[in-house]
């Protein structure tokens, strides 16, 4: 029998076939992120409750990455190729984060976020520098790292 369920404990992966498949979602989905190779092309769509910074920058070379903030409200920083560039998101809004470019999120006021990312398995893999990334970098492989 069919069952709904929240975006916050099960992610989609909408595939680059068009059909979509469940995954367990939230703190576990992440913490095996770098052993992850069943995603395959297509997107990750899921929730998550944005209560501190982020304490990671990310980035996704395999396509544009959809933010929507469903309550709350936060700071993008994206380091761009012309510099660093701040987007502020209230609830109800929406952000397309372009394809490489180096993110991470303030939060000014506790919410929820709906992320629709893009998951190629070659672009799935921690990156463990702790610099503020430079635009410079944009060559370089890899979608996350610690600050």
């Amino acid at each position: 029998m069919a069952r709904a369920f929240t975006l916050d404990g099960t992610y989609i992966h909408l595939k680059a076939d068009d059909s979509a498949r469940t995954l367990e979602g939230g703190e576990r989905f992440w913490a095996g992120i770098g052993e992850r190779c069943d995603l395959g092309e297509g997107r990750l769509m899921g929730a998550s409750d944005q209560g501190r910074d982020w304490d990671h920058w990310e980035r996704h070379p395999a396509g544009d990455e959809i933010l929507t903030l469903l309550s709350g409200e936060m700071e993008l920083i994206l380091d761009e190729p012309e510099g660093e560039q701040r987007v502020r998101l209230k609830a109800g809004e929406t952000f397309i984060v372009p394809r490489g470019v180096w993110h991470r999120g303030l939060v000014k006021e506790p919410g929820r976020l709906v992320f629709l990312t893009p998951v190629p398995a070659p672009s799935i893999g921690l990156w463990t520098r702790t610099r503020r990334p430079a635009a410079t970098e944009a060559s370089l492989q890899g979608w996350r790292r610690p600050l």
